[in-house]
């Protein structure tokens, strides 16, 4: 568990990378805010976490599965996950900040990507990925 990490995964350099080549700029895990998200757009107001679809509990993900080793262990310890995800996104709504979860499986299928940041961080971009 020690050699888990939780800054600058590998799926949140990816969706920084898009970001970044599209214009965007952000500042990263503001601890001041609950959870410390992984990006924050303070002008705009949102957040974006970027969340492991086993660590997290994707629902109805084949990521998301609970190991055969432990299951009790394992199941109270991703459930806490989720439940702490919940507080975390409530106490942000209160606070007034949208929020977004970019899924791990969701960096499969870069298009789709793409128009949900878009969408979220309204832009009028054709494509975020500048061409190559």
């Amino acid at each position: 568990m020690a050699r888990v990490r939780g800054k600058n995964t590998q799926p949140e350099l990816v969706v920084r990378k898009l970001l970044f080549a599209a214009g965007y700029r952000y500042r990263l895990h503001v601890r001041k805010l609950p959870g410390s998200p992984d990006l924050v757009f303070p002008s705009r107001k949102k957040v974006i976490f970027v969340h492991g679809c086993f660590w997290h509990r994707h629902d109805n993900c084949g990521r998301a599965r609970v190991p055969k080793s432990r299951v009790e262990f394992w199941s109270q310890k991703l459930n806490g996950n989720k439940a702490r995800d919940e507080r975390i996104f409530e106490a942000l709504a209160q606070a007034g900040w949208q929020i977004h979860v970019v899924w791990e499986c969701e960096l499969d299928n870069r298009e789709t990507l793409e128009e949900k940041l878009r969408s979220f961080l309204g832009s009028t971009a054709a494509r975020l990925t500048p061409p190559v």
